[in-house]
């Protein structure tokens, strides 16, 4: 049977919702996104042809604030998938406290294959199509899998010719000088590491002496690289798409892989050209295999339903933590196998929850007009994450649950507080 994501979301949700005893209107509400749209984006190429595109906004949840996620490129996006991450975004936002709900948006395009004036027309055709949907104090889109700064600039600028003003707290990610705020490229990434460096005091190791493997090698996987290796860990495998044989590779080097080596050698999507890095020494292996590692840490920090019931039994025996950065990459069926093995687990929105929070704090910058120093918002960002993680541990540990689960309790009874609050539900 083919992997349904909102399936999955609404499974974890269940399991938690029974936990805490939620009444049936919430469990109701909370399940499912309050509003969706899927809209046609017909768009003239740069052939002269004209293209239909079908693109996606779910709003899961705004009892605590705005909505807010990114909106991605990504061929073959589906509703479901949309309406899970959107469910994810509401669990993200209330498990770091801060107030907004969760949004997510997505085109079914591959922008590899689409020139930069398609790809502009392709974003201001989604603002047109949502613009009275979305703005910057009902939805916030964000960058997402495979969109950039440019892109959330094209649709900023689309937005505000529309609506005659200038509104710049209606989207985040921009580049840093047009509305952006300094961290945020890193803030994913590094949070996500914040969050990992926690978890090793508490377990009483020292990230100086661990090694990782991690999947993936866009803008989450390497600035997690990045903050890694600079607190002393090495990572010897990294695994990516590539888009030239459509399908992913990992990339191993005992010694350890340098990751501004493989930079230089990646396009913008972050596929690492194969023959390039076998001349710079490193193994050129099977996309899975990065899973397989004698490894202290895995970081998923690519796609959902990638440590799945079929291939979680190769999971290492070294392996102590996982650390997930990527959305939903651990499928209920591979939880209950990585709990027998007492693998500690960093969920997903919890550990790479740096992206909306950082969002956050852009979003706050430009409606005040008043911009931090990068340091600021770094230290903001640790602060918000570790704070975050602290309490989510607790809670495992008062509970004597699971760290996911502990996650979803902090989460959903906080979203489930301001529903009732605001009369939408009953307790």
């Amino acid at each position: 049977m083919a992997f349904n994501p909102f399936e999955m979301a609404q499974q974890q949700f269940d399991g938690v919702a029974e936990k805490l005893g939620l009444s049936e209107s919430i469990r109701s509400l909370l399940r499912v996104p309050m509003r969706e749209y899927v809209v046609s984006l017909p768009i003239r190429m740069d052939d002269g042809s004209m293209r239909v595109f079908r693109g996606y906004r779910v709003q899961h949840n705004d009892g605590r604030g705005p909505c807010k996620g990114g909106i991605r490129f990504f061929p073959g996006e589906t509703v479901d998938t949309v309406r899970a991450l959107a469910t994810w975004m509401t669990w993200k936002c209330s498990v770091v406290d801060i107030p907004l709900g969760g949004g997510k948006g997505g085109i079914d395009c591959d922008p590899h294959e689409l020139s930069m004036t398609e790809q502009e027309r392709l974003c201001r055709a989604w603002v047109r199509a949502l613009s009275t949907e979305v703005g910057p104090f009902l939805d916030v889109p964000a960058p997402d899998m495979m969109t950039n700064g440019q892109h959330m600039l094209w649709m900023l600028d689309e937005y505000e010719t529309l609506h005659h003003g200038r509104y710049p707290g209606f989207i985040t990610g921009k580049p840093v000088g047009s509305g952006g705020s300094l961290g945020r490229t890193e803030a994913t990434g590094y949070g996500v590491i914040c969050t990992l460096h926690e978890a090793l005091k508490m377990l009483g190791i020292d990230i100086a002496k661990t090694t990782a493997s991690i999947q993936g090698f866009g803008n989450v996987a390497y600035y997690a690289c990045e903050r890694y290796t600079k607190l002393g860990g090495k990572i010897i495998c990294v695994s990516c798409w590539d888009n030239t044989d459509k399908q992913s590779h990992a990339f191993k080097r005992a010694s350890g892989v340098d990751i501004v080596e493989l930079k230089g050698i990646s396009d913008r999507f972050g596929s690492i050209d194969r023959e390039k890095a076998r001349e710079l020494g490193y193994e050129v292996l099977d996309g899975d295999a990065w899973i397989e590692q004698d490894v202290d840490i895995l970081i998923p920090a690519a796609l959902e339903n990638q440590i799945n019931g079929d291939n979680v039994s190769k999971i290492s025996s070294h392996v102590k933590v996982i650390a997930e950065g990527a959305n939903g990459p651990t499928t209920p069926e591979a939880d209950v196998e990585i709990q027998k093995r007492d693998i500690f687990v960093i969920p997903d929105f919890l550990c790479n929850a740096g992206g909306v929070t950082c969002s956050y704090f852009e979003q706050v910058q430009c409606n005040m007009n008043y911009f931090w120093e990068k340091e600021e918002v770094l230290e903001k960002l640790d602060m918000k994450m570790a704070s975050a993680f602290r309490k989510v541990c607790e809670m495992a540990k008062d509970k004597g649950v699971y760290m996911r689960d502990a996650a979803y309790m902090i989460a959903i009874d906080r979203v489930a507080n301001a529903c009732v609050g605001r009369g939408w539900a009953v307790k």
